[in-house]
């Protein structure tokens, strides 16, 4: 955890920053169409436990009669001033509040990129037995003294990599990394080195570790500098939004889709883009497995795209596409699964029971999810036409962090961006804090509040990660994993729940 050093800036100096930043948080704005409440978002109200009828009227009509001023754009800080981030204190020492430092963590000594398949791990950062006793079974990742080294041209994949991706491209040419493909959830977390070569290609891969996973990779994809998060694949729905991820991969992942009544893969097609590609991969057949899938792709109604045992990596792999029309659901010679009711909000997805039924894919041009997203960078900063009036709000959202980054987080905070990799904006709105950071290498994880307006579509939507999360929980990854964490009018928001 980091702190702000007081060593090269004045006490008085310190003062005056934090007072003008408390004025600047009492102060009532006012834009040309009126007062600008920091508690209501696009018309929803964040907070609902506040009775604006409780204020006091005096006190309103006194902020009123302020002076009207532009838009502040976002936190001040004093361009003179020189900040110095330390890490905190040993044990022996004081230390600020809250700051709980684990003495035996080193930090990273190689920076990425050359972190990515090089040494870039203290093997003690992530040490335990079942993970020590899995190194020894595999040959793409090995420990040399203190380190966990990651030979480039070695991988859970026979043959490299980079021959496995070019196989699939093989098998489906509409499916250009990078390009046409960006966003993809890879499940089961196994060596990483798929998502760390994906990254080369521009396609931006959420490693989702299992939860019952004893061996703790998606730690290790962490500490590497690859996207991860932990879930479970049980009874609760993923904390994504729906129709959101262009790909879904499964090598060797072990998951039973079939079982259940399918609701494992039922949950897989909720979140998979309509046009969308499940890639599924696998050593070893299982007879029984491969039937209860072709039966339950069947009824969903997911097109087999192509079949292919690969001589080099030994995989066969197995590549689905989810339906883009709902004409095809009314061909299915049995209603099973159900489609599910017209008000079921598949947006729906914290704490929310997978549901063992059939979302049907939007048709309506003003819908999300009828058009497949720009090619990537353009996706960035592309606003499709079902955002509608949002569109105008994106743009002035981009322009914000745009400057806020300019004037203040890119040279005005001390932060050497060169050894940041992992960012998460805990409360991201639109992912323009992410989208100025795209010159930067790091990743950001976009999280939306779930009592805040539901945005995560949009951000997905931009070629870019998120995740929904109530901050009064724990958040699922492990001790120590981000670089840096970013909150925007967060802690403002919580005080009252």
């Amino acid at each position: 955890m980091l702190r702000l050093g007081d060593s090269n800036r004045s006490k008085n100096k310190t003062e005056a920053l934090v007072k003008k930043e408390e004025e600047r948080e009492e102060e009532v704005v006012e834009s040309e169409e009126g007062d600008n409440d920091p508690d209501i978002e696009d018309g929803v109200e964040v907070n609902p436990e506040v009775n604006a009828e409780d204020e006091d009227g005096e006190e309103q009509k006194r902020r009123r009669k302020k002076k009207k001023k532009g838009k502040i754009l976002g936190p001040l800080f004093d361009p003179s001033a020189v900040y110095d981030w330390k890490l905190c204190a040993g044990s022996n020492n004081p230390r600020p509040v809250g700051c709980r430092c684990r003495r035996e963590y080193r930090t990273p000594v190689v920076p990425w990129p050359e972190s990515q398949f090089k040494v870039d791990i203290f093997y003690r950062n992530v040490a335990h037995p079942k993970l020590s006793a899995y190194v020894k079974t595999r040959r793409w990742v090995n420990v040399t003294g203190e380190y966990l080294m990651f030979p480039q041209d070695e991988s859970e994949f026979k043959g490299g990599v980079h021959h496995y991706l070019g196989s699939i491209e093989e098998m489906v040419p509409d499916i250009e990394w990078g390009k046409n493909i960006r966003v993809v959830l890879d499940i089961g977390c196994a060596d990483a080195n798929f998502a760390a070569a994906l990254l080369e290609k521009d396609v931006i891969t959420l490693s989702l570790g299992l939860i019952h996973d004893r061996t703790d990779l998606a730690q290790v994809a962490l500490e590497r500098g690859i996207p991860a998060v932990l879930g479970s694949l049980e009874t609760k729905r993923l904390p994504f939004p729906s129709s959101v991820f262009d790909a879904i991969h499964c090598s060797d992942c072990n998951t039973a889709w079939h079982s259940t009544g399918g609701k494992l893969l039922l949950e897989m097609n909720r979140i998979l883009r309509p046009g969308g590609y499940f890639i599924m991969s696998t050593s070893h057949g299982d007879v029984d497995r491969e039937e209860g899938m072709s039966e339950l792709t069947a009824s969903i109604c997911w097109n087999i795209l192509a079949h292919k045992t690969d001589d080099v990596s030994e995989m066969s792999a197995k590549i689905y596409q989810k339906p883009t029309s709902n004409d095809i659901y009314e061909l299915r010679r049995r209603n099973q699964p159900p489609l599910c009711k017209e008000n079921e909000n598949q947006d729906a997805a914290w704490y929310t029971p997978i549901k063992t039924c059939l979302h049907k894919v939007p048709s309506a041009i003003e819908q999300r999810g009828t058009d497949w997203p720009e090619e990537w960078p353009k996706r960035l900063e592309t606003f499709p036409e079902w955002l509608g009036d949002s569109q105008d709000k994106l743009h002035a959202d981009d322009q914000h962090w745009k400057a806020i980054f300019n004037r203040s987080y890119f040279g005005g905070l001390g932060i050497d961006w060169l050894n940041i990799r992992n960012v998460m904006d805990m409360k991201a709105i639109y992912g323009g804090f992410a989208a100025a950071l795209t010159s930067q290498k790091v990743w950001v994880m976009n999280v939306v509040p779930v009592h805040a307006p539901n945005t995560l579509p949009i951000i997905y939507e931009r070629g870019l990660l998120g995740i929904y999360h109530d901050w009064c929980e724990p958040f699922s990854t492990y001790p120590r994993t981000f670089d840096l964490l970013h909150a925007d009018h967060l802690f403002s928001r919580l005080k009252n729940r």
